[in-house]
């Protein structure tokens, strides 16, 4: 069994409330084995026999959508993928770990579309873009919540569902699965 990572995005923010233990207990319904939470924004740990990553982000989509009402792209990666969006963000360690980010992407934006977002007249002088594989990386300079480079603003340039995670959390969520391969009998 292939161990994974969904990444939710608008869970338990502007009013898409989920109780953690019930994404969970969705996920066990559903098949999924060894699940685990981590931290209460739609971060999920599971295992599922190896397959492409695209048909486990459909099927998660769907099955949020269907049992909880609730529209959220679920962005699929294992570990390692996760431990390269801290290693390749060229961001890491240039500023504090809550304002750099890895917003994940369910496909691989082309250059005109990075583009097209790196140019938009709403980034801040003190704000950075990168392109990764699947995944763009964020320097929000002196911090988000003043930020006008929205998930849904870099959604519509890249044409591309995503979520975002800080540095922190990421690392957090890599922290957890090693945890659990060192437990794993």
């Amino acid at each position: 069994m292939a161990r994974y990572v969904a990444l939710f995005g608008s869970i338990n923010v502007g009013g898409n409330r989920l109780k953690m233990v019930d994404l969970r207990s969705a996920f066990e319904a559903e098949g999924f084995s060894d699940v685990e939470t981590v931290v209460a924004s739609g971060n999920v740990i599971f295992s599922h026999p190896a397959r492409p990553t695209r048909g486990l982000e459909e099927k998660l989509t769907l099955m949020v959508d269907d049992r909880f009402d609730m529209r959220s792209a679920a962005l699929v990666r294992s570990r390692d993928e996760l431990a390269a969006a801290i290693a390749d963000n060229p961001f890491a360690g240039t500023n504090e770990d809550k304002f750099v980010h890895t917003m994940f992407l369910d496909g691989q934006p082309t250059a005109a579309q990075f583009d097209a977002l790196a140019g938009d007249k709403w980034i801040k002088p003190n704000e950075r873009l990168a392109l990764g594989d699947r995944a763009l990386y964020i320097d929000y300079g002196d911090g988000v919540a003043d930020s006008k480079l929205t998930g849904r603003l870099i959604e519509r340039r890249l044409e591309h569902k995503g979520t975002a995670r800080n540095m922190r959390s990421i690392a957090r969520i890599v922290d957890k699965l090693d945890q659990l391969e060192k437990a794993r009998p």
